[in-house]
């Protein structure tokens, strides 16, 4: 069975949702769809140890703390937190992310995903997920789409 990583990149600012979500608490640090916060609820939905490894989470320094209580409140668990050495965005988070799955399992599948995002129908996300897999696994690179 091949071995997905997710990848949960929860660093950002939030600063368009200001004044509710501000620089040292975003919104993937809100509980903005339900009683667990939205990084919550992202590495919720990939928990399940059959399908996922525990997921990796890329934080800046400001925000680790925070993101280690959350974890430990929700008791979901996870492959650890890495730190961006400087914030500048999705592509040099990704590519940390990458690197250190390539170190620890080459053949392993990353899964990329925004801790801020609301996914109304989780199975559908899961059912895409397994769908596009073995297309992954041929080399392709896949992206994922849900209509705002």
């Amino acid at each position: 069975m091949v071995k997905i990583v997710p990848a949960v990149m929860c660093g950002g600012v939030g600063s368009r949702l200001w004044p509710m979500s501000r620089a040292l608490y975003p919104k993937q640090l809100l509980p903005l769809t339900s009683d667990r916060t939205m990084l919550q609820e992202t590495v919720g939905r990939v928990c399940d140890p059959e399908r996922f490894a525990a997921p990796i989470l890329i934080c800046n320094d400001e925000h680790r703390f925070l993101i280690a209580a959350q974890m430990q409140e929700s008791q979901d668990a996870h492959g650890g937190i890495l730190l961006e050495p400087e914030g500048r965005n999705t592509a040099p988070a990704v590519a940390l992310a990458a690197l250190q799955v390539l170190k620890s399992d080459p053949e392993a599948l990353l899964l990329v995903l925004a801790a801020d995002h609301r996914i109304g129908k989780p199975e559908a996300f899961l059912a895409a997920v397994g769908a596009a897999t073995g297309a992954a696994q041929a080399g392709h690179l896949i992206t994922f789409g849900i209509a705002p």
